[in-house]
């Protein structure tokens, strides 16, 4: 990173050794084993830590074993294009908090728009359900909130679950990722406490997964023997 960019970033806080690297992790465990050395100020505190599913879910996990910290989820959904469900031009959180790009809807429907919507908001719901059942959701206004994920591409998704923790009373709120693009941090940072983050990358055709050496789609399954633990 540039003076310039640190400058910027004064909350973030990474592995200088790791920057602009790929394949650092072996898999989501492994980055999520990394993130707990760097986040052990938070040890055995009252903190939550709090995984976007599904990805986000395998890397909290060592996060919340080895600091002693609760896990629960921020269920967060991409509103993905008709054509490429790879592809989103918004998202959906669990308190119904929705934000559309509106530069990406150009040449979309309202009608498409509003069905991309209802089935992001339906999907989370389901998965909301599924995965917590009928548990009180934790106290944030009280207690600091971890906020995890397998990495930031754009930061979009990342802040809607932001808001939504906001929503719920957070006080403070702290990301930790194993990877994520140095401008989608420049657009998250200033929204959050601080940002732990081992391997920031710049350029072009920024891939979450190419930081991972084994990256595969993590499916609702996975997910939920995961929380059986924690939930």
């Amino acid at each position: 990173m540039s003076d310039e960019s640190e400058e910027k970033l004064n909350n973030i806080i990474d592995i200088p050794e790791l920057r602009d690297q790929a394949g650092v992790f072996l898999h989501r465990e492994h980055a999520g084993i990394i993130l707990s050395e760097m986040l052990i100020s938070y040890n055995e505190t009252d903190a939550v830590v709090f995984a976007i599913p599904a990805g986000g879910v395998p890397v909290a996990a060592p996060i919340a074993r080895k600091l002693n910290l609760n896990l629960d989820v921020a269920v967060v959904s991409k509103i993905t294009l008709p054509w490429n469900t790879e592809a989103g031009y918004g998202a959906v959180a669990f308190d119904g908090t929705i934000q559309i790009n509106q530069e990406i809807t150009i040449g979309l429907t309202e009608d498409e728009i509003e069905a991309g919507t209802e089935k992001a908001s339906t999907k989370v719901q389901r998965r909301f359900k599924e995965y917590r059942g009928e548990k009180p959701f934790p106290d944030v206004e009280n207690h600091p909130a971890i906020l995890v994920d397998d990495g930031i591409a754009s930061g979009f998704t990342m802040l809607v679950a932001v808001e939504a923790l906001r929503n719920k009373g957070a006080n403070k709120i702290i990301i930790a990722v194993p990877t994520a693009h140095l401008q989608a941090l420049e657009r998250v940072a200033p929204h959050v406490d601080s940002v732990y983050c081992a391997n920031i990358r710049g350029g072009w055709g920024f891939a979450v997964a190419e930081a991972y050496q084994n990256w595969y789609d993590v499916e609702d399954e996975e997910v939920a023997e995961i929380l059986e633990e924690f939930i």
